[in-house]
Parts: structure tokens; C-alpha cells; sequence
């Protein structure tokens, strides 16, 4: 490949209920890659942090104007850098939908961040300081669509960090050039 060319932009969306692992995953995966980590409750408005730190979940209506301004995070990032991360939950299909737009597998891939509730339930406990509260997990789970068959790289959150990470860049045929970062 000459210089002149150059590859095309990669968008990973680390997707799960609150609790799985999404920002440190997505932030070590951006580095192994060379790329740039977003954290998707960086784009939630205030009125939407406030609800959920007051143990109220979010509705779709909330959701919506959050998953618009990642979509366009998404389409801003992608002239700029060869891989974006962004760590959102995208529960839902039709968020995911939002989401990926009219993109193809090779411009964004979800990665699908899977575990028992209680695993999560023992994390969000040990957590402090976030806005999302532990006695929403149930509503996380309600609200969670698992992602079909090669709608996503799915991940066991079991192993440690690194070992995830390994994976998903075994899956995305990564591994070397993460090597050389």
C-alpha cells in the first residue's frame, strides 16, 4: 500500500448493560489500535444523568437525542482517524440501528460485552462515584436485546481486561499491528 492511500476508518462500539466493562475495554482497545476512545455517558445530557442518579431509568424518548449525538460523534471522527471506540450500551437493536446508520461491518462492529447479572451486580456495587446506580441493573437487563448472530464480536466479561482485549483483536485480525503500539 502506498503512502498516499489510506485505510479506511474503523468505528468498535463496546456495547452491554451499565457495569460490563464497556469504558475500560473500549479505552484499552483505542490504545492497542492507536485510535480514540470515546465514552458514550460523555454524550448524555444532564437531564439524563440526573434521572438515572435519582434511580430513575431512562426512557427511549431519553435515549433517542443521546444516540443522535453519537451517531454524529461517529460520522465527525471517522475522516480524521483510522479507529474510533466508543463505549455505549445500545441495548436495543433499533439503537444499534441508530447507530451504525447505513454503515457495513467493516466501517463499524459492535462488540457485545456479555455476563451474568450478578458478576455486574457485584462490579456496580464496588463502583463509586458514577451517576448510574446499581438498583437499575434489572432495568438495564429488561431492556437489553442480545445481538444476533454476526450482529456482533461477543465477548465474555469473565476473563481479565487484557484477555478481552486479546480476543476481540484475534476477531478483528488485529493482533499485530496492536503489538507494534
Amino acid at each position: 500500500m502506498s503512502d498516499s492511500v489510506k485505510p479506511p476508518s474503523r468505528t468498535l462500539i463496546v456495547m452491554g448493560v451499565s457495569g460490563c466493562g464497556k469504558s475500560l475495554i473500549g479505552a484499552m482497545l483505542a490504545k492497542a489500535l492507536g485510535g480514540v476512545f470515546d465514552d458514550g455517558d460523555d454524550f448524555h445530557p444532564p437531564a439524563n444523568k440526573a434521572k438515572m442518579s435519582q434511580k430513575i431509568p431512562l426512557t427511549d424518548e431519553d435515549r433517542w437525542p443521546w444516540l443522535a449525538n453519537l451517531r454524529e460523534r461517529i460520522l465527525e471522527m471517522r475522516p480524521k482517524i483510522a479507529w474510533h471506540v466508543v463505549a455505549c450500551s445500545a441495548l436495543k437493536r433499533k439503537y444499534r440501528d441508530l447507530l451504525r446508520g447505513d454503515d457495513t461491518t467493516e466501517q463499524l462492529q459492535f462488540v457485545y460485552m456479555r455476563g451474568s447479572k450478578e458478576l455486574i451486580a457485584s462490579r456496580l456495587n464496588a463502583r463509586k462515584g458514577h451517576f448510574f446506580k446499581p438498583e437499575l441493573l434489572d432495568s438495564q437487563f429488561a431492556a437489553l436485546e442480545e445481538p444476533e448472530a454476526g450482529e456482533a464480536i461477543v465477548v465474555d466479561i469473565s476473563g481479565t481486561p487484557e484477555e478481552i482485549v486479546q480476543e476481540v483483536l484475534r476477531v478483528l485480525g488485529q493482533e499485530q499491528a496492536a503489538a507494534s503500539n
